[in-house]
């Protein structure tokens, strides 16, 4: 306990030294005047002159503080291998055991990585240093870190650790670890459709010499190549874009034996397929309402490259016209249809009449084969589909789904079909849940027959509206009615004709979110979502793989008409794969190469530098797969070396907190009473001299009136 005098001035320091030295000059001045009361009124100008100083008696009480030492928990992804979590358990329970023997000190145990190992690596220094936010820096006795020695944001220096402490690390698993992986050394983001791209990638064994192993590489679960590689070797693989959005490429090596974990002897990596320029080709034929809605919907797309001929006349047609007035341009069938065919993504008929003349009849046949072969084709029909020059008495009737009967002009509300109801193309069409449907009737439909599949969307009176069809590789939309413009023109209300035309494209293009028969997986967070599209009434189960080879199997439950779903925890990283026994799906979860499965083998060699630096340690804890733990022992704080043979050392601080206790001199009634007594001792010694004053006056005027030469005895 401390005791003092501290000054808090109430007039700034200038004025306080002006009026000190005020004082100073009238105590000087009563002294060589030996001014009566001088002894009294000095000391009180001088206590005015403390007073306004403001003293203060004061009173420290110091209260030592608990040095803090913290143990940060390496709980990554790569802890999970071989024994390593229960060796950090066991590590963790014997270290904080040991912690709690050492008297004043603070044990803070923290667990990291978990969460960090699914991104950017194990990140333990920024958990140590949110563990230390609130701990002043002389209050730091020591860092434990329990981890495999993976770590991925070791600081540059021990500066930048923000605290002069040993740091120690205490590493999990053997030093006789052993590992192979495969790394993508390079592999594009993005590639064009039906292009090539290439995935450059390397076999590396860790802990052990160079051995030859066998690589398999597959692009969405399809084998596309092999190679006979050896450790350190680099290989590259030219993989085909098959189709838009994620082709997932996997490069897988086989198992080394003794390994600690095959997790990453397969690698993946997605590469997301565009399409340079959707090339579609529009023939229309006679002019109508509805002509330009086609035109104007692909225009609008700045993906799409539209070449589009409308047939105005037949060639057939004798009325004088000059020959070179007929067209700007002339059709250029033979290009278009014969020798480029190949090179459209999407061929589409708008109420286009076969007329003699304008296409031959093998241009048509060129067209069956192009659909075949993986075209698309998409026929808008109105009455040239049921009239005498219908395309249906082409070679493309090999390629059609129904066959025209005849045409009914009647209004009526388009609807959705059962299988409509399912159908990805037709399925949630905004205005379809109400009956009759919020859309603007159409007033001319095309009547079929021997329809091929079921049509997604019908009249009121069940006659197909919408047919979509397959044939071999390719496919076939045929639209049988020419008033969808009415929706394009707000006709009562119009309807969702921009949803429904651009879905049926991208059917056509073989969108497989699209498809009417598929698998996804989906990664929603935490959660893997496994989804079936059907046009069945149920489905089977699925059985999903995670990456390390674990299968469970899953039923589903119906979400949407013709979707069901259901879900799992993502609690692995990697390549998931699910099957119901006809389709497949993969997914890959986390980065597509993470650094928390690069290198998994434990190493002391990363953190070393910076636990040397510190004065600590990084030393392996198991022996003989069982746990070694070092003593830990307190030292001084002037200690510059913390470890030694078979110990750890702590830096134990001599932090304190003050605790002050103030009494202001001149507050409250006793200051009152002091400076009052003081100017009152003044005032009663003034008053006392003039009464003396006054008598010796009185006396020597009695003196002068007596009578001359006489004494008053």
């Amino acid at each position: 306990m401390n005791y003092g005098i501290a000054f808090t001035p109430l007039v700034p320091a200038p004025l306080l030294w002006l009026a000190l030295a005020t004082v100073a000059l009238f105590a000087i001045f009563f002294a060589l005047a030996r001014t009566r009361g001088a002894m009294l009124r000095i000391p009180a100008l001088f206590l005015c002159v403390l007073a306004l100083a403001n003293p203060s008696f004061t009173r420290a009480d110091r209260d030592g503080l608990d040095s803090v030492a913290v143990v940060v928990v390496d709980n990554s992804p790569s802890q999970n291998f071989a024994s390593r979590a229960g060796e950090t358990e066991e590590i963790r329970a014997a270290l904080v055991a040991s912690l709690k023997k050492i008297k004043g000190l603070e044990v803070r145990v923290v667990n990291a990585g978990m969460a960090d190992g699914e991104t950017d690596g194990t990140r333990l220094f920024r958990a140590l240093t949110s563990a230390l936010s609130n701990v002043p820096l002389e209050r730091v006795a020591g860092a434990f870190l329990i981890t495999d020695g993976r770590v991925h944001d070791i600081p540059p220096d021990a500066a930048a650790l923000g605290f002069q402490a040993p740091l120690h690390a205490l590493i999990t698993g053997e030093s006789s670890e052993r590992d192979r992986r495969i790394a993508i050394l390079a592999a594009p983001r993005f590639g064009i459709v039906s292009q090539t791209q290439t995935v450059r990638f390397q076999l590396d064994d860790q802990g052990i010499d160079a051995q030859q192993a066998n690589v398999t590489i597959r692009r969405d679960g399809e084998v596309i190549g092999r190679r006979r590689m050896k450790s350190g070797d680099k290989s590259s693989v030219d993989v085909d874009i098959k189709h838009a959005g994620a082709n997932i490429v996997e490069i897988e090596a086989d198992a080394l034996e003794g390994e600690l974990t095959t997790v990453n002897n397969r690698v993946v990596t997605i590469i997301d397929g565009v399409r340079d320029k959707l090339r579609v080709l529009l023939v229309s034929g006679e002019p109508h309402a509805g002509e330009r809605t086609w035109r104007n919907l692909l225009k609008s797309d700045p993906g799409v490259d539209l070449v589009h001929f409308t047939i105005l006349r037949s060639p057939q047609k004798q009325d004088g016209t000059p020959i070179n007035e007929l067209s700007l341009i002339a059709f250029p069938t033979r290009e278009l249809f014969q020798d480029k065919i190949n090179d459209f993504q999407l061929i589409i008929f708008d109420r286009y009449y076969a007329r003699k003349g304008v296409l031959p009849t093998a241009y048509f046949d060129n067209i069956a084969r192009y659909v075949r072969a993986g075209g698309a084709m998409l026929v808008a029909a109105g009455p040239d589909y049921a009239s005498e020059e219908t395309i249906w008495r082409t070679p493309l009737d090999a390629v059609l789904p129904a066959e025209p009967v005849g045409v009914t002009e009647k209004p009526f509300h388009a609807r959705l079909s059962e299988p409509g109801k399912r159908h990805p193309v037709t399925r949630g069409l905004e205005g379809a849940g109400f009956d009759p449907p919020h859309w603007s009737r159409f007033f001319r439909i095309v009547n079929t027959r021997n329809a091929l599949t079921p049509p997604l969307m019908t009249d009121e009176d069940d006659r197909p509206l919408l047919l979509l069809s397959r044939f071999g590789e390719g496919r076939v939309a045929l639209l049988l009615s020419d008033h969808i413009w009415l929706w394009a023109r707000g006709y009562e209300g119009g309807g969702p004709y921009i949803d429904l035309l651009r879905r049926m494209s991208h059917w056509l293009m073989k969108e497989p979110d699209l498809d009417e028969e598929s698998l996804r997986l989906q990664n929603q967070g935490r959660e893997l979502l496994v989804l079936r599209q059907t046009m069945a009434d149920a489905v089977s189960a699925v059985s999903v793989t995670s990456p390390s080879g674990k299968t469970r199997e899953l039923t589903l439950t119906s979400s949407a008409p013709g979707e069901w779903r259901a879900a799992l925890p993502a609690d692995e990283l990697g390549l998931w794969q699910a099957t119901d026994g006809t389709l497949k799906a993969l997914i890959n979860v986390g980065p597509t190469n993470p650094k928390e499965f690069a290198e998994v083998t434990s190493t002391t060699a990363t953190l070393s530098p910076l636990a040397q630096a510190t004065g600590g340690a990084a030393l392996r804890v198991i022996q003989n797969h069982a746990v070694a733990l070092p003593r830990v022992v307190a030292q001084r704080a002037s200690s510059t070396v913390f470890h030694g043979d078979g110990w750890l050392g702590l830096r134990m601080r001599e932090a304190s907190v003050v605790k002050v206790g103030v009494l202001p001199i001149f507050a409250g009634i006793s200051g009152l009473l002091l400076l009052l007594g003081a100017f009152a001792a003044t005032w009663i010694r003034e008053a006392r001299w003039a009464r003396q004053t006054d008598h010796s006056c009185r006396h020597i005027t009695s003196l002068h009136d007596l009578p001359d030469g006489t004494v008053n005895k």
